[in-house]
């Protein structure tokens, strides 16, 4: 019969080699937004060091469309073995299923197992800076004065900057038109070029911009050191914020506990890296570690608190 300490060792290397069982190849992570995206922003240099960690590559998969609904059912769909997850935001998994339901046939706490909150970012509504208005006042006073001449761009039909745009409207009666595209960047693409005059989204997709002069932010969701001067709704007298975008990693449901228990601290030391963290700044994206169980109760939260604040505004029945 084997001593405790033989059976112990023992025991200790098997556990050794399971542990070491994954990850034994590449992991695909599925971005459902387009290049140039903030969510494809941050997305990028936390893939680089979750590469360094795991120690096998992890490739950067874009699957935009619908406004980030076509990427997470694929991932949703994606084989359960660890070599595909999910990074996303509140816009799809949140404000898409509530505005345009029809076009994501998916539920997050049903279909994904999650991996942890990594990142927060303004929402920021941001203008051609060679328009005759130049804050958000004088945006409201323009549009209303000449219906239709305002478009603002967004990510997609149900969007985060789709509410936005409904929001504003329904807060100032200003009637901008929101003219949805294949994600943010797109959009950019249009405002640069003089097809639009303004977008709602994520200040990451923007920042750049803003800083050489280009565009000219004109309000955002919360205060942000790095465009100190761009103020908020609530702080020009409309008595509510807009909302901002949070970032979290996903596994498709039915991954085996080996899988989540790899990648779950993997993904907190890349949300905690300072390196990570000093690169996405200046682009206007907050590294801000939660917990998977933290951001399972902030996706519920959120669902409900956005559900009842669209059916109040009427924008859902």
């Amino acid at each position: 019969m084997k001593s405790l300490p033989v059976l112990l060792c023992a025991l200790v290397s098997v556990a050794s080699v399971q542990a070491q069982s994954y990850p034994k190849g590449p992991i695909n992570l599925v971005i459902p937004y387009a290049p140039g995206d903030a969510t494809d922003h941050a997305a990028r240099p936390m893939a680089d060091e979750l590469s360094r960690l795991l120690k096998v590559p992890v490739l950067v998969i874009n699957r935009a469309g619908a406004g980030g609904a076509l990427g997470v059912e694929s991932a949703a769909k994606a084989s359960k073995d660890g070599y595909t997850i999910l990074i996303t935001n509140n816009g799809t998994l949140v404000f898409r299923r509530i505005l345009d339901p029809a076009t994501a046939p998916f539920d997050p706490e049903r279909d994904f197992v999650p991996l942890g909150l990594t990142t927060r970012m303004p929402t920021v509504l941001a203008l051609r800076a060679n328009l005759p208005y130049k804050s958000f006042a004088e945006l409201v006073q323009f549009a209303k004065a000449n219906p239709g001449r305002v478009r603002f761009g967004t990510a997609g039909a149900g969007t985060l900057g789709d509410f936005t745009v409904v929001q504003v409207n329904a807060l100032t009666g200003a009637g901008i038109t929101p003219v949805p595209f294949k994600g943010a960047s797109p959009a950019l693409t249009d405002l640069l070029g003089g097809h639009i005059e303004g977008v709602a989204v994520a200040l990451g997709v923007v920042s750049s911009h803003v800083k050489s002069g280009a565009l000219k932010a004109i309000a955002i969701s919360s205060r942000f050191p790095e465009f100190a001067d761009v103020p908020t709704l609530a702080e020009l007298g409309h008595g509510q914020n807009l909302y901002g975008f949070w970032l979290g990693f996903f596994a498709p449901a039915g991954v085996p506990a080996e899988v989540v228990n790899v990648l779950v601290p993997a993904i907190e030391s890349v949300a905690r890296n300072p390196g990570v963290a000093a690169r996405l700044l200046p682009r206007g994206l907050v590294q801000e570690y939660g917990s998977p169980e933290t951001l399972a109760k902030e996706l519920r939260e959120d669902y409900r608190a956005i559900q009842a604040v669209a059916k109040k505004a009427g924008f859902v029945k």
